[in-house]
Formats: structure tokens, sequence, C-alpha cells
């Protein structure tokens, strides 16, 4: 791989950075996304894109290296074309996470972080997919895969490395390569936020039984009077009593993130969200 991007390449991850990098008050805060964008080129974070990333935001490419070998989705060597995920953490490990991993790293031939000759796989233990409740779980460019055997975990990788697209069990109706969602990562949408089911019905179990027992979340004291009040009765933090008297809404009855639908322009535009009456930049 050459030392530095084609000079086209290099002009449109410029643009690209120009934009992400606006959407921050101090530059440097723009590093993961910039991470995520030179990978999204190169399928890693190369040497180059450790530079670009150094000169973009004037930092050291030792600190950008510090950063870029901290976190796991970062890649310091070239990745499969879809990663896929295993997670053997305590949940998943009991109901089956531990023979599911064994099962594709002898299927497949590689251990962790290792990718097949064809480069189209690159295998993880993942420590958590944080879907315990579809346990166990295994991630293609992160998006689940819910109650997986050790055979369907085995037809998932056969069904990718033949070419074919996959089906996630929630979200987008296929998965990106791994380029691509890099590239989503890096704060610019594909189109696809809302595609599919966003949570399934054992995610939102408890928030339903709440509803149905009209249970409410206490509401926090707040600050001056009667926070001097509730301090001097020895009560202190919520207050619970008052809050089932006030006949508060039921919890979730606002929508959660998980059903809420797309209603803002921050919703769905990649642009910086600003506040005019600040003038301020988030």
């Amino acid at each position: 791989m050459s030392d530095a991007f084609a000079p086209e390449v290099d002009a449109r991850l410029r643009a690209e950075a120009a934009e992400v990098i606006s959407r921050y008050p101090d530059p440097r805060s723009a590093l993961l996304p910039l991470l995520h964008l030179v990978q999204s080129e190169d399928g890693y974070v190369s040497p180059r894109g450790v530079a670009l990333c150094a000169d973009l935001l004037d930092l050291s490419r030792a600190e950008v290296s510090a950063v870029a070998t901290f976190y796991s989705q970062f890649k310091r060597h070239p990745n499969g074309e879809y990663t896929v995920g295993v997670c053997t953490n305590a949940l998943c490990a009991v109901m089956g996470g531990d023979i599911i991993w064994d099962r594709l790293s002898e299927h497949l031939g590689i251990g962790t972080d290792e990718t097949t000759a064809d480069g189209k796989i690159t295998l993880e233990q993942i420590e958590c997919n944080a879907a315990c409740d579809y346990a166990p779980v295994v991630m293609v460019n992160w998006e689940f895969f819910d109650n997986q055997t050790p055979s369907s975990a085995v037809a998932l990788v056969d069904q990718i490395a033949a070419g074919q697209p996959v089906h996630p069990t929630r979200g987008a109706s296929t998965v990106g390569t791994f380029k691509e969602i890099s590239h989503v990562l890096a704060g610019f949408e594909d189109g696809r936020a809302d595609e599919g089911v966003g949570a399934g019905e054992r995610t939102l179990l408890g928030l339903r039984i709440a509803r149905e027992n009209g249970w409410t979340a206490p509401e926090v004291v707040p600050d001056g009077a009667a926070g001097a009040a509730a301090a001097a009765d020895g009560a202190g933090g919520a207050d619970i009593a008052g809050t089932e008297a006030s006949g508060a809404a039921p919890v979730g009855a606002v929508q959660s993130g998980a059903e809420r639908e797309p209603t803002t322009p921050s919703d769905t535009s990649a642009g910086p969200i600003r506040d005019e009456a600040k003038g301020n930049v988030e």
C-alpha cells in the first residue's frame, strides 16, 4: 500500500473530514469519527490514515495511534469484508456462545481477530454484544443476529463466504460491508436508519409491563426550597410518593428511543445541530 492516498482520494477524504470536524467545537474531538473515515477507505486504520488524521487535527501520529489501538472497532491490520463477532460473555456463554465460537473457529480455520484467506470474514470473540435478552448473539459488522445456534451460525458464515446477502434480526434489512459501515460510523448516513425493527418484544417487555401496571419513574427533587425541605425531612433523592400523587405519566409514555419515529431535522440530518438561541454548534 502506498505511503499516501492518491490525490483524488486525499481530496475526497479531506472534504468529508472537514464536514466531520465542523460538528465539534474542539477539532480534536473529531478523532474517533475520522478514524472510522480513514478505515472506510482502507478497511483498517492504515499508517497513511493515521498520518492524515494527525495532519487534520494537528496531533502527533503517536497520539492518533494511541486512540486507534484503544478501541476494538479500529483495526490496525487489513480486516475482512465482514466482521463476525461471537459473544462469549457470561450469559451468551452459558446459552451456547462458547460452543458457537468453537464451531465457527473450526469451520473457518481461524481464531479471534484473524481473517479467512479470501478476505471475506474476520472472526472476533466479543466480550459483550449488548443484547443479553437474545442470547446467544452473533454480530456481523455490528448488526444483530439473535438466538443463534452452532448450525445457524455456520450457515450464516457460509452465506457470507458465498457472497449471498444476510439478513439481521433487527435493524437494516441487509448488512453493509465493513468499509460501508465504517463510513456510516464516521457520521455519514446511508439512509437506512429506520429500516427494520428497532427493538424486539423481549427488549420492550419491561416497558410494556410498566405501562400496563401504571408504574412511574420517580422524579428527582429539584434544588432550592423543595430540596431543602426534603433534606430537612431526611428524605433526599427521589420523591417517589410525590411523584405517585402527582399522577405522572407512566414510564415510557413519551415513547422510548426504541419506538420513537424521526420527528426533527436533527433525526435525519448528518449536519451539525445549531442552537440558534446560543449560537452554538453541538
